[in-house]
């Protein structure tokens, strides 16, 4: 009798604990387990945290979910605390990001970012205004500076522009950040360095595919810091990565110039864990739509010290295939972007 009563403890006990963590996988979103929001560090961490949790108290209000946001180390970091947590994460990584996520373990995009219209950007090939490198093959054997090895506009498609007309830069020199490339080259740390472009806001007509990606003449126009804060050139408004140091090296332009651009890259991704649960997914996704047309969006992701997402529109897996396409031509594994 007395096993008896002992073997149905356990088999209650066991039932217990089954249903314990049946209820600890169906609470996501509640105070003990917040949604875990992963944003990768192309810009200062504090901007990013600080703009985040804006965007988390914003969703909290919108859907009653819990958020707790974080910035990794690097993208790799990003992707792996992504992967770590498939049926709780979301995250804004970026189209190689991406990539390699999908193919470790199916994380799942869902969005992607409009910057003033445009659902792509660029890589700006930079350097000194001074410096004798004024083609693209003069960057052979010089010094470059990139933000990450997991990002897509700093060091993949660079790498893969690079290689395809057979450039081997000199020493490579991982600065963490696009800010940091920026600074490198400001400093004539680095010799080149490569960085994210979003076009111009120009006073007249606004920037088109082929146009010129400085469009002024600095014998005729003055770089200087507007009343607003912003970064400009006369009347253009620079929203290039340079305008980021723009406090610290508010002569950044008059040091630091695009010698070129690249072809169009797929904007960052707003991605999901690949066992996120549907319905929860929905919900913040249309939370964010309206967040986006909220003022507080410009003090949060819409931040030009952010990430500069004016705005967030949907998009399907295949948008992305460019990025794989590069990755095969190429052979680039995901060792071979993250180092690991």
């Amino acid at each position: 009798m007395r096993r008896t009563t002992i073997f149905t403890f356990l088999i209650l006990l066991v039932a217990v604990m089954s249903f314990q963590g049946v209820l600890a996988q169906g609470d996501l979103g509640s105070e003990s387990n917040p949604i875990q929001v992963f944003f990768v560090p192309s810009v200062e961490a504090q901007t990013i945290t600080t703009g985040g949790e804006i965007m988390a108290e914003a969703l909290k209000e919108a859907t009653g979910l819990n958020f707790e946001v974080s910035v990794p180390t690097s993208y790799a970091a990003t992707v792996e605390a992504m992967c770590a947590a498939p049926g709780s994460s979301m995250g804004f990584i970026p189209a190689a990001g991406y990539v390699i996520a999908n193919n470790r373990c199916g994380v799942e995009v869902a969005a992607a970012a409009v910057r003033r219209g445009w659902n792509v950007y660029w890589t700006a090939y930079i350097v000194r205004r001074d410096s004798p490198i004024y083609v693209f093959g003069d960057l052979a054997g010089k010094s470059w500076a990139y933000p990450d090895a997991g990002s897509t506009s700093g060091f993949v498609v660079p790498s893969v522009e690079l290689q395809s007309v057979g450039i081997e830069p000199g020493e490579r020199v991982e600065a963490g950040g696009h800010n940091q490339v920026v600074q490198a080259v400001y400093s004539g740390e680095a010799d080149f360095g490569t960085t994210f472009y979003s076009p111009p806001v120009l006073p007249g007509a606004p920037w088109q595919i082929g146009d010129l990606p400085e469009p002024y003449d600095l014998t005729v126009d003055e770089s200087r810091i507007g009343e607003d804060g912003e970064l400009y050139v006369g009347d253009v408004m620079i929203l290039d990565a340079r305008r980021n140091i723009r406090e610290t090296a508010p002569d950044v332009i008059d040091q630091v110039r695009i010698l070129r651009l690249s072809e169009p890259i797929p904007n960052d991704t707003l991605s999901f864990g690949p066992d996120f649960p549907a319905d929860l997914r929905q919900q913040i996704l249309d939370a964010l739509y309206a967040f986006a047309q909220t003022d507080a969006w410009a003090q949060s992701i819409g931040s030009e010290d952010f990430y500069g997402w004016s705005g967030i529109a949907p998009i399907t897996n295949e948008a992305y295939d460019p990025v794989r396409k590069q990755f095969e031509i190429l052979g680039l594994t995901e060792e071979d972007i993250f180092g690991g």
